[in-house]
């Protein structure tokens, strides 16, 4: 029998570069794209409200054409987390369950978790998610869901994610001056990988890169786990930036240059092309060569691929990373990107697109809009959760576990 109730979920991706707010309708076959709207991010950088009035204007204006898209009001959203002032630390706890066997019940279960987090976390830091690992019965790993098995002691490895209690205020409060209820806050690559990763890369082993204007934003998975996150304080706009001096243009005409003209490897690019750059003031434009714009690009993405390698090899996780490194976001489509990073972290990269869903028109289906795409798909996944969390226990801790600070 058809389903009489129509539910709706909507994202909204407050990025430093364009907010975008995406809905979604909620059918028995799965998910099918109702409408989105697009603004210019005005009033936040790198995840960071920092002129709030300028912020509720540009997530007014997505909404709003959002709406219009839609043909139906917003008023509840699950809303994107990212920046440099997201950290994240693995921990792990457990519990004696007596001299002898006993079997692992919800309350072991519970109990093991609340000593796995309960580590010190400063008072101005909020917990993003709580993302289990594996359990460890009597000192063997690899258990994903103990409940029923037979141990003396119950640990649990799991990676928190938290970020500063001022930045995600902050977004909480411009979404609600703009009249939208935030039902959750997500950290953004770990929504994006719904997106764009596929299973078997989580098992073997895949960092995904999720490279925006404002901030390079890292998730790693291994055995079909989170096992490291991270933000480089390095995305697009920096790239834009080096243009900007390099050339003595404007930034908005360096970002045009950018995209019609860039290239991460200079080499690529073949000598005799040359590119109009216009002048700041009333000098006329000057025509430099192509290959130019590629050398200044360069080194900043060989410094960036050096900073993620670091990252990645100081946590021990490089060398999980079988399946390679994907890349998603908008600035991930600089031509030579790939390139770079394959010499310097010694992993195959791919950039990825994000899986479209029914009925949505393919502008969307860009890197730029995996994350907010990503963020649906999380949201669905969490309802189903929710939704079948009365049919067992492994339902229940994974919700328990998908809810922010539980």
């Amino acid at each position: 029998m058809a389903n009489d109730h129509v539910s709706f979920l909507t994202a909204i991706d407050l990025g430093s570069a364009k907010t975008v707010a995406l809905v979604a309708e909620i059918t028995e076959t799965g998910l099918r794209y109702r409408g989105h709207g697009v603004a210019e991010s005005v009033g936040s950088r790198k995840g960071i409200i920092t002129e709030l009035d300028k912020a509720v204007s540009s997530l007014q204006r997505a909404i709003e054409r959002a709406e219009d898209s839609a043909g139906m009001a917003v008023e509840r959203a699950l809303v994107g987390i990212a920046g440099p002032h997201v950290r994240s630390v693995n921990s792990q706890g457990g519990i004696s369950l007596g001299a002898r066997p006993h079997e692992v019940g919800r309350e072991e279960i519970r109990l093991a978790v609340d000593k796995a987090r309960d580590i010190s976390i400063p008072n101005d830091r909020d917990i993003l998610h709580l993302l289990p690992q594996e359990f460890i019965l009597d000192g063997q790993p690899g258990h994903h869901e103990p409940l029923g098995l037979m141990a003396s002691r119950l640990e649990v490895r799991m990676h928190m994610i938290t970020a500063a209690s001022s930045a995600v205020q902050n977004v909480v409060t411009a979404v609600n001056k703009a009249g939208v209820h935030v039902d959750d806050t997500v950290f953004e690559p770990l929504a994006c990988a719904d997106a764009v990763l596929r299973p078997e890369e989580r098992e073997l082993g895949v960092c995904l890169v999720d490279l925006g204007a404002g901030s390079c934003d890292m998730i790693a998975f291994a055995e079909g786990a989170v096992t490291h996150s991270a933000v480089i304080p390095v995305g697009g706009d920096h790239f834009t930036g080096d243009l900007a001096v390099g050339l003595c243009t404007a930034m908005s005409e360096a970002e045009t240059i950018k995209k019609h003209y860039g290239n991460a490897v200079a080499s690529l690019v073949p000598e005799g092309n040359e590119v109009e750059v216009p002048s700041v003031g009333d000098r006329p434009p000057r025509f430099l060569p192509q290959r130019q714009v590629a050398e200044i690009l360069e080194p900043r993405a060989q410094e960036l691929f050096e900073m993620m390698r670091d990252n990645l090899r100081n946590n021990g996780v490089l060398d999980r990373c079988i399946a390679g490194i994907v890349l998603t976001g908008g600035a991930s489509r600089l031509p030579g990107l790939v390139a770079i990073g394959e010499s310097v972290l010694r992993r195959p990269l791919r950039v990825s697109w994000p899986a479209a869903m029914a009925k949505m028109p393919s502008e969307l289906a860009e890197p730029e809009f995996a994350t907010v795409l990503g963020l649906i798909y999380y949201g669905h996944r969490a309802r189903l959760a929710r939704g079948q969390a009365d049919g067992g226990w492994s339902n229940r801790l994974r919700l328990f576990f998908m809810k922010k600070g539980a």
